[in-house]
């Protein structure tokens, strides 16, 4: 790791999220369980839905425009967490968006602005409504192909940001679906395709067939709601618990010299470096199961590290991917130890406080770490776990995990600079 650092980064000007917490973020202080009880057939399930007042916000989307009512409520979380990520940003919604009041008098040029979002299984409510019509009726809508098709989901983004320059593009590989997205945008940046990105992930899987899918896979939580149920890194029973959830960055190429003068004038605002999405893949057998190792862990850790060239040791915190299964939580402990051997760094996970949101959990996480980097604090389980319950060290660069179905799994880094 000797090259010379690159002139230019790629930062992130503003996030948003949406998931069980609400558009909040996880307090230090002592958390009451977000997570709600959903009935399934003959049993009671616990589920990460968003809060009411999140629900209210949906609702409200889907009047303000005629087109939005037809929309999935996977599109409508990813919309919510643009919008917020746009306005931190201090990006102005284009002349004509749906988001926008504003006119095309007098206003300069937009930069281009293309999107990337992530998500693992799409529009799910509307395909499964579609599908029921289709069952009882033997009709289908006009509109079924279009909603439901994973374009439908950058799309919807793209046209409310008021973007006419820009590409669209939608991800899908299971849970890692999020880093994809980000790591095209990166891609694209880079190469100078995009002046602006907006990229992330959404899933709105509480459906009853995504839920009843996880409870024949066996590793639903048998905690209650109320219980913390989804306890990644404690080992057995299984822990597994769905939510929902979206979360966005607005992100930008600059030049280091551009940002100093920059910082110059803004000397505490933090400024969040995406320094590297690595991509890691093992070919097994099971589709569902991967090695005790995390050998594409381990391949998408290494890979991050490299883009952003630095050693391992620069790393303070790990957000895990660990869902709570106790195989996929064991495997990417042992992928951690074939990286940065005895001496880990500290370990963190979001998920006991929102569940696995899917295709939007990698973009939850990374936006958890950004939270770290800020506030170098984080909420203690209140269950036994191997998660580090304090942070160890000042946290200035956090690795963040996340892996799918298939044998897929990436990692991205991001540091305060």
């Amino acid at each position: 790791m000797t090259s010379a650092p690159s002139d230019s980064l790629i930062i992130i000007r503003g996030r948003g999220r949406v998931s069980a917490l609400g558009t909040a973020l996880p307090n230090p202080e002592p958390l009451e369980s977000p997570f709600q009880t959903r009935e399934l057939q003959d049993r009671l399930v616990a589920v990460g839905s968003v809060p009411p007042a999140v629900e209210d916000a949906l609702q409200h989307l889907r009047r303000h425009d005629a087109p939005y009512r037809q929309l999935d409520r996977t599109v409508l979380l990813a919309l919510l967490a643009a919008r917020q990520a746009t306005a931190e940003a201090g990006w102005l919604p284009q002349p004509g968006s749906p988001a926008s009041s504003l006119t095309a008098d007098n206003q300069p040029p937009a930069p281009t602005l293309s999107v990337s979002i992530g998500s693992s299984r799409g529009a799910t409510g509307r395909l499964e409504q579609f599908h029921e019509e289709f069952l009882s009726g033997g009709a289908v809508a006009a509109a079924a192909s279009p909603l439901t098709t994973l374009g439908n989901v950058a799309s919807w983004v793209a046209y409310d940001a008021g973007t006419t320059s820009g590409g669209a593009l939608s991800h899908s590989s299971t849970c890692s679906s999020a880093f994809q997205a980000l790591g095209n945008a990166v891609a694209w940046l880079r190469a100078g395709m995009a002046e602006r990105f907006l990229a992330g992930g959404t899933e709105a899987p509480l459906t009853d067939f995504t839920l009843a899918q996880m409870q024949a896979l066996g590793i639903y939580s048998p905690f209650a709601a109320a219980e913390f149920p989804c306890r990644p890194g404690a080992g057995r029973p299984s822990t597994f618990v769905l939510g929902e959830g979206a979360a966005v960055f607005a992100l930008e190429k600059i030049c280091r010299s551009a940002l100093a003068a920059e910082r110059a004038g803004q000397p505490h605002a933090p400024v969040f470096c995406l320094e590297g999405v690595g991509f890691g893949f093992e070919a097994i057998g099971s589709k569902t199961g991967l090695s005790p190792d995390g050998q594409h862990f381990q391949t998408a850790m290494r890979e991050a590290l490299r883009q952003a060239n630095v050693a391992a040791e620069t790393v303070d915190a790990v957000v895990l991917h660990s869902p709570g299964t106790p195989a996929g939580d064991a495997a990417e402990r042992q992928a951690l130890r074939a990286v940065f051997g005895q001496n880990l760094p500290d370990l963190v996970s979001n998920k006991w406080c929102l569940g696995h949101t899917l295709g939007a959990s990698a973009a939850l996480s990374l936006d958890f770490a950004c939270h770290i980097l800020t506030t170098q604090v984080w909420p203690a389980p209140s269950f036994a776990t191997d998660l580090t319950p304090t942070p160890s060290r000042p946290i200035r660069r956090v690795l963040i995990n996340a892996a799918g179905f298939g044998g897929n799994a990436a990692s991205a880094l991001v540091s305060v600079v």
